[in-house]
């Protein structure tokens, strides 16, 4: 073969092989991977609307459960808004389905973010739009122990979005903070640096040590006050950069393909900052690569299939009280400049992610209508009618569509044609029992769904909610 044969196979060879080692590992993103798709397996959803267990709570959902193995991760608010994130067995007939829970003092705000995965670990944020300041943790994935955390420090500054976990870093949307890249894989300590396994021994023998203290002092104190996980060291990792401080308002999780992190702004009207738009930046040093404008905030963020990077939104948050004359859209850029390829309204406000899968783009509305369109036209697939008002993005799977409306019911849609396959009401199912809404979507797991709903408004408002696994077997 000649060196001029050679050359460019070479080059093609190295180039993909840069772009596959700065892909994000499945569940290191938000809905588990860039097409926002909620199943990373291949695998078939279930075929019918079969309960296998369900579990009561007095937490609201907001954000997407995170499976994971035979475990299931899932962050909630509690009372008075305290956060709580919770690790859930998936074994049908598991005799402790909750195997461990995180809340205060260890969590500081409350909890809307769906982690993501760096081998066994975990990376989230806290904070939401009313409170100011927020920290990025890490903890170990098996028994929820801590690792390290980032303070974001600043007024309206909140880690709302999911990270997106690449190559050792994470990214992640700050609110008023913009966006940042922090360095994950090592954290310092004392003025010293260590990896994720030495840090988890150090705080291994520092909680043994807290104990040890407390067993002794308890003797002589009946009222000594026994240690917990914020007593343990506090080591920080290094950010890398951030970008959009004060400038941008970025509260969606970003998206990571190859050596570019795309990027949602909104604009808040009350508050009159932030920048609407699409960013493209530099994953090395977020630098701007790109900016297209956006005419509605994107509250779902990015979802990219290809060379094309879908983005939908709408004139209202997720408030069922702001219906009424809702607006949304959806449009199409061109992934290596930001061209607009196309863009089509909707009637009724969008609140989350695009779903692609194959040519098509799914998104749902609170019109009560799920939509796809053709990712390379724009064109109209089909519209399904839910009856009910959406905020949560869709799960796909295979050729299956599972969206979760505000009354908590769940669709199965046929991806191909719009039809409806089963349906599958949570309050009414004599499994379940628990009406709720659902807002953070459902995902799709070694043939699974996995949901959980959402009381904060509506007829139902504080009263129980519920993380429902549906499949076949």
């Amino acid at each position: 073969m000649s060196k001029r044969v050679l050359l460019p196979l070479l080059f093609i060879f190295l180039a993909t092989h840069l772009v596959v080692a700065q892909s994000p590992e499945p569940w290191a993103t938000y809905r588990g991977n860039a097409h926002r798709s909620a199943c990373t397996d291949g695998q078939a959803g279930p075929a019918t609307p079969k309960v296998l267990w369900a579990l009561k709570s007095k937490d609201h959902f907001i954000a997407s459960p995170l499976p994971l193995g035979n475990r299931l991760y899932v962050s909630g608010l509690g009372a008075f808004n305290l956060g709580n994130f919770a690790c859930l067995s998936t074994e049908p007939n598991a005799k402790t389905r909750m195997l461990w829970l995180k809340s205060t003092p260890y969590l500081k705000l409350p909890t809307v973010s769906s982690p993501g995965v760096f081998k066994n670990y975990l990376f989230f944020g806290d904070g939401m739009h009313q409170t100011n300041g927020a920290l990025l943790y890490c903890m170990d994935a098996t028994e929820g122990a801590p690792v390290w955390r980032h303070s974001v420090p600043g007024d309206l500054v909140h880690l709302e979005g999911s990270p997106t976990i690449v190559d050792g870093k994470a990214y992640i949307g700050g609110g008023a903070a913009g966006v940042l890249c922090i360095e994950i894989d090592k954290a310092t300590l004392d003025g010293k640096t260590h990896d994720l396994p030495t840090l988890q021994k150090i705080m291994a023998a520092s909680w043994l040590d807290l104990q040890a203290k407390y067993d002794k002092i308890k003797k002589t104190d009946p009222f000594a006050i026994p240690p917990n996980e914020d007593n343990l060291p506090k080591a920080d990792p290094k950010r890398l950069w951030q970008e959009g401080k004060e400038k941008w308002h970025v509260d969606a999780p970003v998206a990571v393909v190859g050596d570019k992190v795309l990027v949602c702004s909104a604009y808040l009207e009350k508050e009159s900052v932030g920048d609407r738009a699409l960013f493209c930046l530099d994953a090395k040093t977020g630098k701007t690569l790109w900016r297209a404008p956006l005419k509605m905030n994107p509250w779902g963020g990015p979802s990219v299939i290809g060379d094309t990077v879908i983005v939908s939104g709408g004139t209202i948050s997720m408030d069922i009280n702001l219906f009424k004359g809702a607006k949304g859209f959806i449009a199409a850029f061109d992934l290596a400049k930001g061209d607009l390829k196309w863009t089509k309204d909707v009637t009724g406000g969008v609140v989350s992610c695009a779903a692609l899968s194959g040519n098509a783009a799914v998104i749902t509305a609170t019109d009560g209508k799920v939509r796809a369109f053709d990712v390379a036209t724009g064109d109209r697939q089909w519209i399904y009618d839910a009856k009910m008002p959406l905020f949560a993005p869709v799960a796909i799977a295979k050729d299956v569509v599972y969206a979760g409306d505000l009354k908590g019911v769940i669709h199965a849609i046929d991806l191909k044609t719009g039809a409806e396959s089963w349906k599958l009401d949570l309050g009414a199912h004599k499994d379940v029992q628990t009406p709720g809404m659902i807002y953070g979507g459902p995902v799709v797991q070694g043939g699974r769904l996995y949901v959980a709903t959402c009381n904060l408004q509506g007829p139902n408002a504080q009263k129980e909610t519920a993380v429902v696994c549906i499949g076949d077997k």
